[in-house]
């Protein structure tokens, strides 16, 4: 996936760090960004309805998959497992399919939103990892702020993810957004100067 000249940067960042913003402003410089959230939701309501349906009965409506009844049919690993046998393929189709197409359209450079990369070891896929992060106060506020979030949710979804220091440590370019708008958009074009020069 990485050849030819089309360099593909992976844009990563725990919970409550601004990555959503981030890949906004990579979109605003004309860089391809894909968003492998959206995308799932986008499969969700679509393409892979009648699999997920078919292996878990009863979670899908007029809409598509219904995340709040597929919820409790995820609570053990296999039935995860089954699940990202699924789902899987079809995000690494639709992510290949948009390389294809950046690449058609005269781009060297597409940005991967991968929330959870270091976690499911994609940075071995990538040319550079840029991580947004943010202080550790700044983050929980932004998160607590969210509907129907507690501390205590917060911190479950954190157990989960690898630290943020960990994080900075493994990144090739960190963004800081504890900072304002101007100086984080000022940061992102840095980074992207310092990976399309490299």
């Amino acid at each position: 996936m990485t050849d030819g000249p089309m360099k593909i940067i992976g844009l990563t960042g725990s919970i409550g760090m601004g990555k959503s913003t981030v890949a906004e402003m990579f979109r605003d410089l004309g860089v391809p960004v894909f968003d492998a959230d959206a995308e799932v939701h986008r499969l969700y309501r679509g393409e892979l309805v009648a699999a997920i349906e078919s292996a878990f009965p009863g979670v899908t409506d007029a809409s598509g998959v219904d995340r709040t009844k597929l919820a409790p049919a995820l609570s053990d690993p296999a039935a995860m497992a089954r699940l990202e046998s699924i789902v899987h393929p079809a995000v690494h189709e639709s992510r290949r399919r948009f390389v294809e197409e950046a690449r058609a359209d005269g781009h060297k450079l597409v940005v991967f939103d991968i929330p959870l990369l270091f976690e499911t070891g994609g940075e071995k896929n990538v040319a550079a990892v840029v991580l947004v992060s943010a202080p550790y106060e700044k983050q929980r506020e932004r998160v607590l702020a969210r509907p129907n979030m507690s501390p205590e949710k917060f911190e479950a979804i954190l157990s989960r993810q690898v630290p943020d220091a960990e994080k900075r440590k493994r990144a090739d370019i960190v963004i800081d957004t504890g900072v304002s708008l101007e100086e984080t958009r000022k940061a992102v074009e840095e980074a992207l100067q310092t990976i399309a020069a490299g």
